[in-house]
């Protein structure tokens, strides 16, 4: 079952409540980072996990006990939300941030959440990076990519940059659902519809402004998105 607006407010409040000099994870961030963990090729248990989605010191600093199990079982929560996003439909939504003033898609804090995750287990995601198929590894390394735009690493040019910026949220939820198909086959809902051995090739996902498909003739990020 979806979270609510009102469970993700709540978890936003919560994880702003920590210390801000520990720099711990935005609710953008969070979701990205939980979406990596669940992706990886290896399974990662909370004790490993959670300590840094608190911050850098891994430490969270909570100002009493109840405040600990309140925060703990709002993340929890939207780790179980995002295993049940995962299994019950070939794409995920991710929370992006919203630049208020522009009120342009800020996909970089995912995306640093999603690589994050891929540090948890480096030698995993190497390992499936060299066995995985084509289009898979080229899914891979565009995240990476991302990544490196979002730490001012690119090579890219300016304009290509530009290009991506723009992209990048409607092609993020392809990028999830072809990695997943290879990393955890048990988790994609699509895999009992396919063939053993098949090629899995993530299919046109629909576009933020594109109309919805469900036929209320609203944009699709208005509607179903």
């Amino acid at each position: 079952m979806d979270q609510s607006d009102q469970e993700l407010d709540r978890l936003d409040a919560l994880l702003h409540a920590l210390p801000a000099e520990n720099m711990p994870m935005t609710l953008s961030e969070l979701n990205g980072y939980i979406v990596g963990v669940l992706a990886c090729p290896e399974m990662i248990p909370p004790s490993e996990w959670l300590p840094h989605a608190w911050g850098e010191t891994g430490e969270a600093e909570f100002p009493d006990q109840q405040s600990a199990e309140e925060t703990i079982g709002a993340v929890m929560a939207h780790y179980n939300s995002v295993v049940e996003a995962i299994t019950g439909s070939p794409w995920i939504e991710p929370i992006y941030e919203v630049d208020p003033n522009s009120e342009e898609v800020m996909w970089e804090p995912w995306v640093d959440g999603f690589t994050r995750a891929m540090r948890l287990r480096p030698d995993a995601w190497s390992r499936l990076l060299d066995q995985a198929d084509e289009e898979t590894r080229a899914t891979m390394i565009f995240l990476m990519a991302l990544q490196d735009i979002n730490t001012g690493q690119s090579k890219f040019a300016d304009e290509e940059i530009d290009e991506i910026d723009l992209e990048a949220p409607d092609l993020i939820p392809n990028c999830v659902a072809t990695i997943l198909h290879q990393s955890r086959p048990e988790l994609s809902p699509r895999d009992s519809e396919m063939g053993p051995g098949m090629p899995f090739k993530a299919g046109p996902r629909p576009g933020r402004n594109d109309p919805s498909a469900c036929g209320s003739g609203r944009k699709y990020k208005k509607c179903c998105g």
